[in-house]
């Protein structure tokens, strides 16, 4: 099995525009895993992004706007987000008392667990991804090595 039979292409013109296929084709096979498990829990893997984002940042709050520049999915509509977490009691938000144009946002104690009881399901998440450790590494390399074309 290969990329090839997964999007019924037989041919690509480069081995580099294979490689980009296999990127984002892979991109969102991973996320519909991740959905699949953070579903138990009544989450979407942007909301599962931000309170990763605010557990890094605790105890400091940190403005929708510095959410918005560490999110992995770039495209997302980070204040409606919050605004979901803030519903299920996930996070918090205050006027920022150094900008009162900006919103400073803080993860509850309530996502703090939520993220504690995920991290404990790890195992899961390590299955999603079949390969082995220095494996794992290497592709993270050449993923990082990717980027640096910018």
């Amino acid at each position: 099995m290969g990329i090839e039979k997964d999007i019924h292409q037989a041919r690509f013109n480069t081995s580099r525009q294979k490689a980009m296929v296999n990127v984002l084709y892979s991109y969102g096979w991973l996320v519909e895993r991740i959905k699949t498990i953070l579903a138990a829990e009544d989450i979407t893997h942007q909301q599962y992004n931000i309170l990763r984002i605010l557990r890094g940042s605790a105890p400091e709050p940190i403005s929708t706007l510095q959410i918005r520049e560490r999110m992995l999915d770039k495209m997302s509509d980070t204040s409606r987000i919050v605004d979901r977490l803030i519903i299920k009691g996930l996070v918090k938000k205050t006027v920022c008392v150094k900008d009162k144009r900006l919103v400073d946002v803080i993860i509850t104690d309530k996502g703090q667990k939520l993220l504690k009881k995920l991290d404990q399901e790890a195992k899961n998440w390590d299955d999603i991804i079949n390969l082995s450790e220095s494996e794992s590494e290497q592709l993270s390399h050449l993923l990082d090595k990717m980027r640096q074309a910018d």
